[in-house]
C-alpha cells in the first residue's frame, strides 16, 4: 500500500491516511494480517512526518482495526465492510468509466464530488430543496 497525502486537502495529513487504510480495507485491498508499510517508509513516500504517521497509526489501533507488533510492524486486525469483493471490482469498474465519461464532458473534480455527494445524499436531482452537504 502506497499513501498519497493531497497537500491542498483541508484534511489533517493522518487523517487522509486513516481514510486510506479505511477505504482499503472495505474495498478489500487490505485484510486481516497484511502488513502496513512501516513508519519510515511512509515518511519516505510521502513526505509526513513520523509524528504524523504515527498518530494516524496509533488512531487505527484504538479503533480496533490494526494492532502494533514490537518490532515486527502493524498489522492489519480486522477488515471493514462485508460485499463480496468481486461485486465491488465491478461496481468500482462502473464507477471508473462513469468518471472517465463525466470528464470527456467537461466535469472537472470537484463537479465531479459534488455530484455523487447529492446522490448519496439521496437528492440527485436537487429538487429545489437546497444544496446537501
Amino acid at each position: 500500500m502506497e499513501f498519497r497525502i493531497d497537500r491542498s486537502s483541508g484534511l489533517p495529513a493522518y487523517l487522509q491516511l486513516v481514510r486510506q487504510v479505511r477505504e482499503a480495507l472495505r474495498l478489500g485491498w487490505l485484510g486481516p494480517g497484511d502488513r502496513l508499510p512501516t513508519v519510515r517508509d511512509v515518511v519516505a513516500n510521502s513526505g509526513v512526518n513520523a509524528n504524523t504517521v504515527l498518530k494516524a497509526y496509533r488512531e487505527l489501533e484504538l479503533s480496533g482495526l490494526v494492532e502494533a507488533r514490537q518490532g515486527s510492524g502493524t498489522f492489519v486486525k480486522a477488515g471493514l465492510g462485508s460485499t463480496d469483493p468481486e461485486v465491488m471490482d465491478a461496481l468500482r469498474e462502473r464507477l471508473a468509466l462513469w468518471v472517465r465519461e463525466a470528464r470527456e464532458a467537461g466535469l472537472d473534480e470537484e463537479d465531479i464530488e459534488a455530484l455523487v455527494r447529492s446522490v448519496i445524499a439521496g437528492d440527485p436531482k436537487n429538487e429545489g430543496k437546497g444544496v446537501a452537504v
